[in-house]
């Protein structure tokens, strides 16, 4: 049986996206199922570079969401500002730092779910809009099912020949 176009599984599925509940943030898959690709395309050792990454990057979202409301309990003014750039310092530096481990490696990932987090957070997305919680429990679940997206049109669809190779070391210079 011949397999219909990638486009057309990429585009039925991301027509599932609009039937997605509770207000869950649906472009979070559109974030992990480009970076999947972007990455390499969904083979294994791809989806375990980009699963715990981006899971990764959730999370320290999630901290300093939860850093910075504490911090603001507690302090106002420049107080409130120098605590809010050592917390994202702190945190962001040590999520990076992170990557020197084999498993946790990939970077961008790691920024992805960080992105998604906040966008999420902040865009009043899930079931409780501004919960950080419910914001961290609702974007793992929809990062996490970007690469099954990605996975599913790699599996799916027909992908159209390669284009020839580029001599990028030879730039084609603009008169």
């Amino acid at each position: 049986m011949k397999k219909p176009p990638a486009e057309i599984v990429a585009s039925a599925l991301a027509v599932t996206t609009l039937f997605i509940p509770h207000h869950l943030p649906p472009w979070a898959i559109f974030i992990g199922w480009a970076g999947t690709f972007a990455a390499g395309g969904p083979k294994p050792e791809v989806l375990k570079r980009i699963w715990p990454t981006m899971a990764l990057g959730n999370c320290v979202a999630c901290l300093i969401v939860l850093g910075f409301g504490f911090a603001a309990q507690h302090l106002s003014g420049a107080a409130l500002t120098l605590a809010q750039c050592a917390i994202l310092f702190s945190l962001n530096g040590s999520m990076m730092a992170l990557g020197r481990f084999e498993s946790l490696s990939f970077v961008p990932g790691m920024f992805f779910g960080f992105a998604c987090y906040f966008a999420t957070y902040f865009g009043g997305f899930g079931p409780v809009p501004k919960d950080p919680l419910v914001a961290l429990v609702s974007v793992l679940a929809m990062n996490a099912l970007g690469p099954v997206y990605a996975w599913l049109t790699a599996t799916l669809g027909a992908h159209h020949p390669g284009r020839p190779e580029t001599n990028l070391s030879h730039p084609v210079t603009q008169h």
